[in-house]
């Protein structure tokens, strides 16, 4: 059970504290409610710039990283579709001043000409290195946009064109900041062995000098509605060539939100296909039919409208028509037939047993406390596990009806280019 307490400052910040005396760290973890679902569509790509920016320190404090040093500690961030979230662990005595260090980089962020240039060059580079010059790495650059037509989910967080980073302003990325990041707009969790009223007063402390505007009503990205992705009446495909090892195809269904009581079935679906070597696809296409040598399914998990993908890396000789035609046999029979009531129980007993493991240390608490916040419901924390136990053989079996329709389909052939004899 974690215990928490929960609190809104005066100027909008949601402060989060947890009592976790197992532990001689502190964590600060701090979320803003801004990813790229939330940038312009001519100027994709700067919530992940900011992930960046935020650690090159204010005017009181130059170097970020630095003082972060100083004090026996590291920090560290990560961007995705719906929100950025910046962590912070260290000796228990350094609380304070790591609050002071989070408010202060909130409130007066040292963006000049020089550290933006500076990061869109580290940004960039990233972009080609992870993206285009790693095999397979420019997937979610091609799924996302076949999948999406319309919604933010379209693009990827480095961007769906790394120039809008790189030709970005100085004025364009100060806008940005000072729309998104806001006290309102930012959810921060404490863990550590501090009392609650300690850490309450510290996070208190550390905002309460710091002049953060009027609260710009309804400017949060939890309160903005998001453009509805109109229903997929029919397949889509694409078929790329790229210097890779071996051809991978991909099959993408759109599924329900995080907060629809569905969204757990497809995810305990997509254990059943492919967590661990006893999974169904594991044990049908690597082992007993040898036509691929991986095979994957997950769920990409955003806040809103998601995707439900399967994967699988193909042996030679073997077509992409044919490894989609697999794919697609995998989930018509999930849609066809009702698991038993073993698997299910196998893939729940593995989901708990992964989740108790993730809130070990306090600062993975920390991190969960604020993204169940985001979800708006702090207390699913602890009730996760017992959720995922409610799900029957029934909810998979309709969840499967629902999802795995042949029109809803998004094929990708990711062919590995011919070598000439």
């Amino acid at each position: 059970m974690v215990e928490y307490r929960k609190h809104i400052l005066d100027n909008g910040l949601t402060v989060i504290t947890h009592e976790a005396w197992d532990t001689p760290l502190a964590t600060v973890n701090l979320l803003y409610g801004v990813g790229s679902r939330d940038e312009d569509p001519r100027r994709t790509g700067f919530a992940h710039l900011f992930e960046h920016l935020m650690f090159g320190g204010t005017r009181a404090v130059p170097d970020f990283d630095a003082v972060v040093s100083s004090m026996g500690g590291e920090s560290n961030a990560f961007t995705n579709c719906d929100y950025t979230n910046y962590y912070m662990t260290f000796p228990a005595d350094g609380l304070s001043t790591a609050l002071r260090l989070e408010a202060d980089r909130m409130t007066d962020l040292d963006i000049s000409q020089k550290a933006l240039e500076v990061q869109q060059k580290v940004v960039t580079e990233e972009f080609h290195q992870r993206y285009m010059n790693q095999p397979y790495g420019d997937v979610w650059l091609l799924l996302r946009p076949l999948c999406y037509k319309v919604h933010p989910y379209r693009w990827p967080t480095i961007g769906a064109d790394i120039r809008h980073v790189s030709e970005a302003t100085l004025d364009d990325v100060k806008a940005f900041h000072e729309k998104h990041y806001r006290p309102e707009n930012a959810i921060l969790a404490i863990a550590g062995p501090v009392s609650n009223d300690e850490q309450l007063h510290l996070a208190e402390e550390a905002w309460k000098a710091k002049k953060t505007g009027v609260p710009m009503s309804g400017a949060t990205s939890k309160s903005r509605s998001s453009i509805a992705e109109p229903p997929q009446n029919e397949a889509r495909e694409l078929r790329v060539v790229r210097q890779v090892p071996a051809t991978k195809v991909f099959i993408a269904w759109p599924m329900c939100s995080h907060n629809d009581p569905m969204f757990r079935a497809c995810d305990l679906l997509t254990d059943v296909l492919a967590n661990g070597k006893s999974s169904r696809m594991h044990q049908h296409l690597v082992m007993e039919r040898g036509i691929m040598s991986e095979a994957d399914a997950c769920i990409s998990g955003e806040e809103g409208p998601g995707l439900l993908v399967l994967s699988g890396v193909l042996s030679q000789g073997i077509s992409p028509d044919e490894g989609i035609a697999a794919l697609r046999e995998e989930a018509m029979r999930l849609a066809n037939e009702p698991v038993s009531e073993y698997e299910l129980t196998k893939v729940q007993n593995k989901y708990e047993n992964t989740y108790i493991y993730s809130q070990y240390k306090a600062a993975d608490r920390a991190m969960g406390l604020c993204h169940y916040t985001w979800l708006g419901d702090t207390d699913l924390i602890n009730r996760e596990p017992e959720e995922y136990r409610r799900v029957s053989v029934e909810d998979l079996l309709s969840a499967a009806r629902v999802v795995f329709r042949p029109e809803h389909e998004n094929r990708l052939y990711y062919e590995a280019e011919r070598q000439d004899s």
